[in-house]
Order: C-alpha cells, then sequence, then structure tokens
C-alpha cells in the first residue's frame, strides 16, 4: 500500500460497465493502459488506496466495538444485574437491543448515503458509535446500558452498506470483487484489537492495577477513541465521481436515490432486496445469535476448572478474561481466512456455489465447537467455527453491491445487511429462552447435587441450545433460488 494519498480536491476514479484500467498516474498526461489478467491492487492508484484504507479503518473500528462488547458483557451484565438475575439471559437482550438498533441505523444511514453521499454519512455513523460506546462505560444499570447499546447500534448499522457502497463505486471493476472481500476479511483486525486487549486489561486486573470488577468499562472506553478517524474521514474524504455524476443527472430526470418506494417499487430491485436479506439473516443469527456466545461457553468452562484449582473470585475473574481474549483471537483469525479463502472460491466457482457449500460448513462447525469444546487444549476449535461462520460475510461485502444499481446501491445493501437484523434480533432472545427453559429442566434433575453440578447442568442447556438454533443457516438456501449470478459481470445500472 505504498503509493501515496492524493490532495483532497482531485476527484476519484471510477469503474463503469465499459472499464477502462487505471491511469499509471493521475496527471494530465495520459498514460498506457494496464494489461489484463495482473494483481487485482495493481490496478489501484493513489485515490483508490486512500478511499479503500479508509473505509476499511471505519469497518474495521466498528467490528472492533463490536468484539468488545462481546467480551464486555460478561462482566458488564455481572456488575449491572440484581443478585440472582440471569446473566446469560440478559445478556442476550442486550445484545438483541444492540442488534436492533444496528438495524434500525442500517435502514436510516443507508437510504441517507444514497441522497447526501458516502464518505459524509460515513463520518457521522463513525462518530456515534464511537462515542455512544465510550458512555456505555457510564451506565448504572442495565436499563442505562441498554440505552447506549442502542444508540452504538444506529452508528454500527451504517457503516458497512456505506462503506462497501463507497469501494464499490469508487474501486475499477478487476479490483471491486477481491478488494471488498479483502475490506471484510480486515474486520477480524479489529476483532483480534479486541481480544488483545481483553487479555491486557486483564493483565492490569491480575497484578491489581484496576478493580477487576470495572474491567469491561475499560474495554468500552477503549472503543472509543476510533472518533479520532472521523477527522481524516471528513478531511480527505470525496464522492465517488460516479456517484457526484449519477446524482446530478438524477436531479434532473426526478430519478430517485435511497428511496425505499423505488427499492420495492420495482420487481427486480424488490426481489434482490427480499432473497439478500434472507442470506444476511441466517449468517447474522448464526454469528450475533450463537457464534458471539463463545466467550460465555468459554467463561464457563474455564470457571469450572479454576474453582477446582482453589483460586480466589479475583484470580477466576481475571483468568476468564484472558481466556476469553484467547478465544477471540483465536476465532477470529480463523476468520480472516475464511473469509480470505470465501473470496477466492466465489471468484472461481460463482458467487452462489460458495454460499452453498459456506452456509453448510457453517453449520456443522458451529455444532462441532458447542459440542465439544471442553477447555483451553480445545481452543484451536473456535479457529474453526470462525473460519467457517465469517467466511459468509466475504460473501455478502462482496455480493451485495452486485445486486443494486449506484442510486440504491447504498440502500439496498444496508437493507440487506442491516434491516433483516429486525428479524435476527430474535436470535439472542432465542437462545436465551430456549437456554433458560433447558436450564431449568437440567438444574431441576440436579437439584441436590451441589453448586457444581447445577453449574455444569447450566453449560450443558447452553451447549444444546447453541445446537438447535445452528439450523437457522439452511434459510440462507432458500433465498439463492431467486438471487442471480452475478460474478463477472458488471454493476447493474437502470
Amino acid at each position: 500500500m505504498g503509493a501515496p494519498l492524493l490532495s483532497p480536491n482531485i476527484s476519484i476514479m471510477s469503474s463503469s460497465a465499459n472499464f477502462e484500467p487505471p491511469q499509471a498516474s493521475l496527471g494530465n498526461t495520459p498514460q498506457p493502459a494496464l494489461p489484463q489478467g495482473l494483481p487485482w491492487y495493481k490496478y489501484l492508484n493513489g485515490h483508490h488506496w486512500f478511499v479503500l484504507i479508509m473505509a476499511t479503518l471505519a469497518w474495521v473500528f466498528d467490528c472492533l466495538d463490536q468484539q468488545l462488547f462481546i467480551l464486555a458483557r460478561p462482566a458488564a451484565m455481572k456488575a449491572l444485574l440484581p443478585e440472582g438475575w440471569d446473566q446469560k439471559e440478559f445478556g442476550g437482550y442486550a445484545t438483541s437491543i444492540f442488534v436492533l438498533g444496528w438495524a434500525v441505523g442500517g435502514l436510516i444511514f443507508g437510504a441517507i448515503g444514497d441522497r447526501i453521499g458516502r464518505a459524509r454519512t460515513l463520518t457521522i455513523t463513525v462518530l456515534i458509535y464511537s462515542l455512544c460506546t465510550g458512555l456505555s462505560a457510564f451506565a448504572q444499570d442495565f436499563t442505562q446500558f441498554a440505552i447506549y447499546r442502542f444508540i452504538t447500534g444506529l452508528g454500527v448499522g451504517g457503516v458497512f452498506g456505506l462503506a462497501v457502497a463507497l469501494v464499490a463505486d469508487t474501486l475499477p471493476e478487476q479490483a471491486r470483487s477481491k478488494a471488498l472481500g479483502t475490506l471484510q476479511a480486515m474486520s477480524a483486525v479489529g476483532n483480534i484489537t479486541a481480544g488483545l486487549s481483553s487479555i491486557w486489561i486483564g493483565s492490569l486486573a491480575a497484578s491489581g492495577k484496576i478493580v477487576a470488577a470495572d474491567s469491561w468499562k475499560y474495554l468500552f472506553w477503549l472503543g472509543a477513541l476510533p472518533a479520532f478517524l472521523c477527522v481524516f474521514i471528513a478531511w480527505r474524504m470525496k464522492e465517488p465521481e460516479k456517484w457526484v455524476k449519477a446524482r446530478a443527472e438524477g436531479k434532473i430526470t426526478g430519478v430517485k436515490f435511497g428511496s425505499y418506494g423505488s427499492l420495492f417499487g420495482h420487481a427486480t430491485w424488490k426481489r434482490h432486496a427480499l432473497g439478500g436479506m434472507l442470506l444476511c439473516i441466517a449468517g447474522v443469527i448464526g454469528v450475533w445469535g450463537i457464534g458471539f456466545f463463545a466467550p460465555e461457553l468459554v467463561g464457563g468452562v474455564m470457571e469450572q476448572s479454576l474453582r477446582k484449582s482453589g483460586l480466589s473470585a479475583a484470580e477466576i475473574a481475571s483468568e476468564k478474561s484472558k481466556w476469553m481474549g484467547y478465544n477471540s483471537i483465536v476465532q477470529n483469525t480463523g476468520a480472516f481466512f475464511g473469509m480470505m479463502a470465501f473470496t477466492w472460491i466465489a471468484q472461481h466457482t460463482g458467487r452462489k456455489k460458495a454460499f452453498v457449500f459456506g452456509s453448510l460448513a457453517a453449520m456443522g462447525a458451529t455444532i462441532f465447537y458447542f459440542l465439544c469444546f471442553n477447555g483451553k487444549e480445545d481452543i484451536w476449535m473456535s479457529g474453526v467455527m470462525g473460519f467457517f461462520q465469517l467466511a459468509l460475510f466475504a460473501g455478502f461485502a462482496i455480493y451485495l453491491p452486485e445486486l443494486f444499481p449506484i442510486r440504491l446501491r447504498s440502500t439496498g445493501v444496508s437493507f440487506c445487511y442491516n434491516v433483516g437484523r429486525f428479524i435476527a434480533a430474535t436470535g439472542p432472545f432465542t437462545l436465551g429462552y430456549l437456554q433458560k427453559a433447558l436450564s431449568e429442566k437440567a438444574t431441576a434433575v440436579v437439584a441436590n447435587a451441589g453448586d457444581a453440578a447445577i453449574a455444569a447442568a447450566k453449560l450443558d442447556a447452553f451447549r444444546e441450545a447453541c445446537c438447535w438454533l445452528s439450523g437457522i443457516y439452511l434459510i440462507g438456501l432458500l433465498a439463492l433460488p431467486f438471487l442471480p449470478e452475478t460474478n463477472g459481470r458488471p454493476l447493474p445500472e437502470d
């Protein structure tokens, strides 16, 4: 990525259906066209790199925020809930509220991005999720925490569709799909950074430098730092020339941008929107309703083991924080390679075939993990689950912008990826309810066997609930017959 960044007054080169490879420089003198068949990154000029890097950073920090919430959730629930309240159940409720805000934010900011510009709207969404993540640390009870998480979700929900549309409309045709797959794969960097942060905070708690019970607050404060990225986005980023021209023409002809009426008033775009939404629902519930509850399983397994070692409550809390951090790193390292693999498969076999294989593999890997993880020696299983679960999300980044025209691209992508979360938000609720029902049934059997037996029964009920919910991946397969194969085709236009 050594190409120099360009000054803000230089317009962005963009792709079109009749693509011409980029010039070797952006001066006034035309340069020879680059030959076909080069690695995708060879087709990028300095401004292409700038747009890709800034969009990727916005998404990386977005994912950092998401993962910090996941890692901080168990300790936050313990600190904020009254004695006797089910922490896993309310952790599910907090997650659903966050995902619900995500859905609302996607619905609002996706349309705004098509109307006023992707870059400007991206700045607003990053600022919202950064500031409200920091405010989450100041919550005094569950209600305040839930409010902050909902507002954070509004900002988080807008980023993906805006970043993907910005890159899709700016980069050359030869580079688009692999660049988008790489953008999504880099989300794992944000997640891994969150895991490293958890380990670091756990070490500080173990050494007595911070209060162990307040460790979750420090994680949220760290999540507020990406607000500084907004300055650089607002200062340097320009809208894609392709969008600027289309928007100007639309004002003359009266064509609507960012209109849900236009999205659902056109038979093709409506079919693409509903089919893409179903595809995303399966992946989102799989990750947010099941996969990202791995810290609860790891924490529960580790607590059982640490109790047998005779450690104090503070030592157990510190060790749990460390191992949940290790789990996050392994899970998201697997996710990075899974998303890169999906990008390659989608490019060589087609988008739809890649989704069929990916959905079935994600279901199998999830069931395997929750049935078989029994201790720190099994931490590699987190990498396997992360590989297959998160691989699907590279497909969303590549495939969704190929389903909609430029005037509806941010709207359509955001609708599919985020608005489906209104339904996906039921995943954590369902998991929490199912886990509670199975837990009550299991603990009734061992009610007189002691605390250790009751804790083990609850953990087994949690495993069973996650396995049952893994069948959600099959829903995504139902949408594929109604969606087009877009591999090798230019972005659609009206």
